[in-house]
């Protein structure tokens, strides 16, 4: 009952919100699911809360959606299955369930169905690696530092490859090395830390070389699929405090990370800039007003986020939905 409340309550919000923004253009996104045993079938755009649908589960029926946009949208089927449409896009996805797996295949216009297989051949290469993107599980197995680091390096260099022969549009190809960098750096800087911290290796044990240049020569994307990948706004967050903490300790000093969103701000703000910086407190911001606590503290912060830093109507339009 509370998500359906909230459901269309952002629908109402959507619609206010999509007659507001220029150069929309419709994408269409539809589904046949067989096997799947819960009651409804779930649409969810990564993107923003302001698109999505629900259908009660019937067995081979269509289920349509269609939505105006004026960029990237990644839209996810009952919060496993993730697909890909851009402006102009129409997408058919056929779903079989085994248990909580799906096998997933496409049909639609040329330029879809050829971004979801890329999408697709890199959560197969993810698989076949035996690549978890949940950090603390790779904990839990006790992977060591070290292979997770050779692995990361290993998907770097496969999942690129599958992007460069790949026929996805360029759009796709973007938004898909974003993703890979947020499984590949993220390895790098949090998992050694995470790991010291959980099974009491140090850093220096780890046989991983230098932890502090472990992510030297990294080059920030500030293409716009890559600021529209949740993943990567993900990553911008932890890097700022891995440089932040670099810094400190040159200097001989001591470094804690932020755990306040009023402290985390701050640090964000002055490690970013532009579109960058407006992309990471975005985020910051909305995360912790759909979080639904204490929102009367992001009132302030959002209003000096606006005044100063905002670079994207649609960044701004989601926030002012949010609070109303």
């Amino acid at each position: 009952m509370m998500r359906k409340s909230i459901f269309a309550a952002l629908l109402a919000m959507g619609a206010a919100l999509h007659t507001t923004v220029a150069a929309q253009e419709k994408a269409v996104l539809s589904a046949q699911v067989y096997g799947y045993q819960q009651e409804m079938v779930y649409f969810d755009c990564l993107q923003t809360p302001l698109i999505a649908a629900e259908f009660h589960t019937n067995p081979g029926e269509e289920h349509l959606y269609s939505f105006e946009c004026e960029g990237l949208m990644c839209l996810t089927i009952n919060g496993r299955t993730t697909v890909m449409l851009l402006p102009g896009d129409s997408l058919h996805v056929e779903m079989n369930y085994e248990g909580k797996n799906a096998k997933v295949d496409y049909s639609g216009t040329e330029r879809a169905v050829h971004n979801n297989r890329l999408l697709k051949s890199i959560d197969n290469l993810k698989r076949s690696m035996r690549y978890r993107s949940d950090l603390l599980g790779c904990v839990v197995l006790d992977i060591k530092p070290k292979t997770r680091i050779d692995d990361a390096r290993t998907l770097m260099e496969k999942a690129t490859a599958l992007i460069e022969k790949s026929q996805a549009s360029e759009e796709a190809k973007n938004y898909a090395r974003a993703i890979i960098d947020y499984d590949v750096y993220m390895s790098f800087i949090e998992y050694p830390v995470m790991y010291e911290s959980t099974r009491g290796l140090s850093l220096a044990e780890q046989e991983i070389g230098d932890y502090w240049s472990i992510a030297e020569g990294y080059t920030l994307r500030t293409d716009k699929e890559a600021l529209r990948c949740p993943e990567y706004a993900s990553l911008l967050m932890r890097y700022c405090f891995y440089l932040n903490e670099k810094a400190a300790k040159a200097k001989g000093e001591q470094y804690a990370m932020p755990t306040k969103m009023e402290d985390m701000y701050r640090e964000l703000v002055a490690c970013y800039e532009g579109d960058l910086r407006d992309y990471v407190l975005y985020t910051l911001l909305r995360n912790f007003i759909m979080n639904g606590k204490e929102i009367e503290r992001a009132d302030a912060l959002y209003k000096d986020y606006i005044e100063k830093y905002n670079t994207s109507t649609f960044h701004k339009g989601i926030l002012e939905m949010l609070l109303q």
